[in-house]
């Protein structure tokens, strides 16, 4: 895909920034991100400027997503601006949309959707929660959390008094009371802004939760890939406010968790496409320095052919990559089908690069001392994320199939 001028200028400024990044001259990782949102303004390029964002596009949200997989770098815009953002702007809720929008556009918060199973499916008709409304909260059930919570007996006199400390707390009757643990969330261990996928008797609904009430406990994990945050999520009769459709209508709210989904496989492939063509980059650099029976290794044609093959997978990547990318900004019927081929096809490239970038670094392939590691633990840690290239092959194939 030709970029247009503008598009150019994003890429040249992100890269420049993450440049400064890689000398040392940006500070932290908290830092790098105050940078990429004030100076660049990032997290709000495909939100609405009535929202506070930029108003730009997948396309936009696409480059910058192209970059930071060039250096793998650590950021919540995937998980924040991308996932939890699109899944707000989705569910059509424009109060929710005005209250926390503005925040995830300037980078002033961090969100976070906790979503899915230790299975990983990130299926919009599943959730590792479930919901019920506070109203439908019996006696027996309020008296059970008290008499846990106080240490009590099973036994309890008609006239005790209930502390007012451990009262369920839920503010108002239309409140939503969720259960559950989520597991692999994008940055959720910090997140400002928790969203929670969860199981309500019309489906799969969408609901605020107070990352700071005392029934959400999160958990950061050690990732294989380093440079990439997840957290389990639990919430135990933690307060929701749902958003999107009302209770007992979850399906539109369904459908904006298949939106998001989509539009992070997107991204996802974006960034994935980055790391293949560095990854591809130093590796052809190592070749021309590696000397082997007296020249370099780059100068044997079996390692060329094999070099050659490469280049014209990541090409074709960034192709498909970048047409779901469009048909995500002309809101594409087939967005689906765009997002599950650009997940498979680019994960598997990604894989093979880095694969490669192992064998022919030969015996530094694996160590600290150099990055080549770190790109395939990417490749195989981005492969599993919002569903396994088996799970987005089988809807490809569906599609085709069935029509």
């Amino acid at each position: 895909m030709e970029l247009t001028d503008e598009r150019r200028d994003l890429r040249d400024a992100v890269r420049g920034l993450l440049a400064q990044q890689q000398r040392g001259d940006a500070g932290d990782d908290r830092s790098l991100w105050r940078r990429l949102c004030g100076e660049i303004g990032v997290a709000g390029l495909a939100i609405p400027p009535r929202y506070g964002g930029a108003g730009a596009g997948p396309v936009e949200t696409h480059v910058v997503m192209e970059e930071l997989g060039r250096g793998l770098t650590c950021s919540p815009l995937l998980g924040s601006a991308v996932l939890a953002g699109q899944a707000l702007l989705a569910s059509g809720d424009t109060a929710a949309c005005q209250r926390l929008l503005p925040a995830i556009a300037d980078g002033s918060a961090v969100a976070a959707l906790a979503w899915t199973t230790p299975a990983g499916h990130w299926d919009p008709g599943e959730a590792a929660c479930a919901a019920h409304p506070a109203a439908r909260t019996t006696a027996a059930d309020a008296i059970q959390a008290i008499a846990e919570a106080a240490g009590a007996d099973a036994d309890m006199g008609a006239g005790t008094s209930v502390p007012q400390a451990i009262v369920p707390s839920v503010s108002s009757p239309d409140d939503w009371v969720l259960t559950g643990e989520a597991h692999h969330v994008l940055d959720g261990d910090q997140a400002d802004v928790l969203l929670a996928a969860a199981r309500t008797a019309g489906g799969v609904g969408l609901f605020e939760v107070d990352p700071r009430d005392r029934g959400v406990t999160r958990t950061a994990v050690t990732t294989m890939d380093t440079a990439r945050r997840l957290a389990i999520v639990r919430l135990e009769r933690a307060p929701g406010r749902p958003i999107g459709a009302t209770a007992g209508s979850a399906g539109p709210r369904s459908a904006a968790l298949a939106r998001a989904r989509d539009l992070a496989c997107i991204a996802l492939s974006a960034e994935q496409v980055g790391a293949a063509q560095r990854a591809l980059e130093l590796t052809v650099a190592y070749t021309k320095v590696r000397v082997q029976f007296g020249r370099a290794i780059g100068g044997f044609q079996a390692l060329q052919h094999r070099m050659a093959g490469l280049h014209v997978l990541v090409e074709s990547a960034r192709s498909l990559s970048y047409a779901a990318a469009d048909a995500a900004a002309e809101d594409a019927a087939d967005l689906g089908l765009h997002a599950a081929a650009a997940k498979v096809y680019c994960s598997e490239a990604l894989a093979r690069v880095a694969g490669e970038m192992i064998q022919m670094h030969g015996a530094i392939g694996i160590t600290w001392e150099h990055d080549a590691h770190r790109y395939l633990k990417r490749a195989h840690g981005a492969g599993q994320l919002f569903g396994r290239p088996s799970e987005h092959a089988a809807r490809v194939a569906a599609a085709v199939i069935d029509g």
